[in-house]
């Protein structure tokens, strides 16, 4: 690699280097200083992560970098850009309930930069290597979050489990890409669809992409590679679950993109049927596990279950239309679930305690009633009600399906979709037609900032989406 190519390289991954640099920089403050400094390591990683954000915004350039393991083109460049946004988010909220949570510590923020440095490796990954190099680097600092609170046997348990269903997905995505290597000899995804081009389909290859959509799948919590999720949503503490919902599940979701769209697509038969059976399961239990849920978060958790089995609808259809509505689908699902997650939080007793239960909503109308109308707003989006943003979501990806003549898949959608709305109107009802059990605490400024633009964006989407909707065009144009 010569300096030219390596000035280019250096270049393209600016908010990368950015994000490293400054990640080591906040970790010497915060060693120097003590636990003293983690408000000033928090506002620093904020500002850290706005630099990277406004960079990829506003500075040009676009190609492949460091041997082509790197690339950054419009689909990269837009999910990294929501990527950070929902880290920002997650960051921010986290300030008026660090201490409550026992995340008044340097550390927390530092492993929020690493972590989002992980995320943004994973979306321009452009190789099999790279794909579990940026994979790690998201997952261990996740790891370390989720047990955060170690007086807490729930965040214990919670870290526990994640770290150990993480290290089976790690290990079934790296033995899928030793077969797809070892079947292709190469590990570059250009490389490993022109091999596809040429050659005839074989099997060997088919099950190493099998065990490596596996591990894509569980980073979405997709089913049957769910089962950490409702627990790890329960017993993580509130602001780092809030984080797990947003961030990584566009990072994880985007590589799962580039990773069907790039390197497997000459095999699109083989790798649509895996996705179609993924989202069908997906949507199905994330409507009826949530059914009988009571805690919040574990609802959410189910819920999160089933949008990623609707987003994965547009990706079964292998199409420039269905990649378009993945990429819009998961834009307003992180802000969506940012801002239902900034209402949980809301969710506090003036005696200071934090309750998780749909039953505590009773009333909330007449104690909050502008955080039970922007609630409501959320709830009704989640459902898919128009004109509400949530429903332009699903309404593009199962356009695509139809176009890909996945009828089927579409109509289960559909389906689920009702089924699923009887557990967000549950807790409209509760919150709108119970008689209050108490009030909640002061909600603090920061909270009602996130959810109040959350709130915005849903119900005024229609407003104001057509720029959004040409930009998660120009993004899937990457692939086209």
């Amino acid at each position: 690699m010569n300096a030219e190519i390596l000035s280019l390289s250096l270049q393209l991954s600016m908010p990368e280097l950015i994000l490293a640099v400054g990640g080591l920089v906040l970790l010497m403050i915060g060693v120097f200083s003590g636990d003293k400094s983690s408000t000033t390591v928090t506002g620093l990683a904020v500002a850290l992560l706005a630099v990277a954000a406004l960079w990829l915004i506003f500075m040009s350039g676009e190609g492949e970098a460091y041997g082509g393991a790197f690339i950054l083109d419009p689909f990269s460049r837009f999910m990294k850009v929501l990527a950070l946004i929902g880290s920002i988010t997650a960051m921010v909220m986290s300030v008026g309930h660090a201490k409550s949570d026992q995340l008044n510590r340097f550390e927390f923020p530092v492993l929020l930069v690493l972590s989002t440095l992980g995320m943004m490796l994973l979306i321009s990954a452009n190789d099999l290597i790279s794909v579990y190099l940026g994979l790690e680097l998201m997952s261990l600092a996740l790891y370390v979050i989720a047990a955060f609170n170690r007086d807490s046997l729930r965040s214990t348990e919670a870290g526990l489990k994640y770290f150990v269903l993480g290290a089976l997905s790690s290990g079934m995505m790296l033995y899928g890409m030793s077969l797809v290597y070892g079947f292709t000899g190469n590990t570059g995804f250009d490389e490993i669809a022109s091999v596809l081009n040429a050659e005839t389909r074989n099997l060997g290859l088919v099950f190493g992409m099998v065990f490596v959509l596996a591990g894509a799948c569980f980073k979405i919590s997709a089913v049957p590679f769910h089962m950490w999720t409702p627990d790890v949503y329960e017993g993580a503490p509130t602001p780092v679950t809030a984080f797990f919902a947003a961030g990584p599940k566009v990072a994880a979701m985007a590589i799962l993109v580039r990773l069907v769209s790039d390197a497997f697509m000459p095999i699109l038969a083989d790798w649509r049927q895996i996705i179609v059976f993924v989202s069908i399961a997906s949507m199905l239990l994330g409507s009826f596990a949530a059914i009988g849920q009571r805690n919040i978060k574990r609802l959410m958790a189910y819920s999160s279950i089933g949008h990623m089995g609707y987003a994965l609808v547009g990706l079964a259809a292998g199409s420039e239309t269905g990649v378009s509505g993945v990429v819009l689908y998961m834009t307003i699902y992180m802000i969506m679930t940012l801002g239902t997650f900034a209402c949980i939080m809301a969710m506090r007793r003036k005696e200071g305690e934090n309750v998780e239960n749909v039953d505590d909503l009773a009333g909330l109308s007449s104690t909050k009633p502008f955080m039970a109308i922007v609630l409501t707003a959320l709830m009704f989006s989640m459902a898919g009600i128009p004109p509400l943003a949530g429903f332009f979501a699903k309404y593009f990806v199962f356009v695509a399906a139809i176009e890909a003549k996945l009828y089927a898949l579409a109509v289960v959608g559909v389906l689920s979709s009702v089924v699923g709305a009887y557990y967000y109107l549950r807790i409209v009802k509760v919150m709108w037609f119970d008689e209050a059990k108490g009030e909640f605490a002061r909600i603090s400024g920061e909270l009602r900032l996130v959810f109040g633009l959350s709130g915005l964006f849903v119900t005024a989407y229609v407003l104001f989406g057509g720029p959004i909707g040409n930009a998660a065009n120009a993004a899937a144009k990457s692939f086209f």
